[in-house]
């Protein structure tokens, strides 16, 4: 059985993307080749040779209280949903607020 997907990549301008994904919003600063990104789920690192398919990739995972502190009780599905969702809207702020960084820098150095 299949499952859905969904993804869209919104550039900004050369260099700098919005991704949208049904796992939350991502950053990719970089250009063809050599790109960072930073979403939810941590940071990842890809360095590759254009039109080759060959590719390097390492991922950072960011630690939050509930996935990276020892607690002597269980945590609930309920709980580790919350923690991913507030993590995703924190990535969507930064997100928002890199951008909004960059735009207005770019704006002011074309005065």
């Amino acid at each position: 059985m299949g499952n859905f997907r969904f993804y869209r990549r919104l550039h900004i301008f050369p260099g700098l993307s919005v991704n949208l994904s049904k796992s939350g919003p991502s950053l990719t600063v970089g250009v063809r080749g050599a790109h960072l990104t930073m979403g939810p789920s941590g940071v990842r690192r890809t360095v590759g040779i254009p039109g080759t398919g060959i590719y390097y990739t390492s991922h950072s995972g960011y630690q939050s209280g509930v996935h990276s502190a020892h607690v002597d009780t269980p945590i609930s599905p309920e709980q580790q949903q919350c923690a991913h969702s507030v993590g995703g809207w924190l990535a969507l702020a930064a997100i928002v607020g890199i951008a909004l960084v960059i735009g207005i820098a770019i704006g002011s150095a074309g005065h």
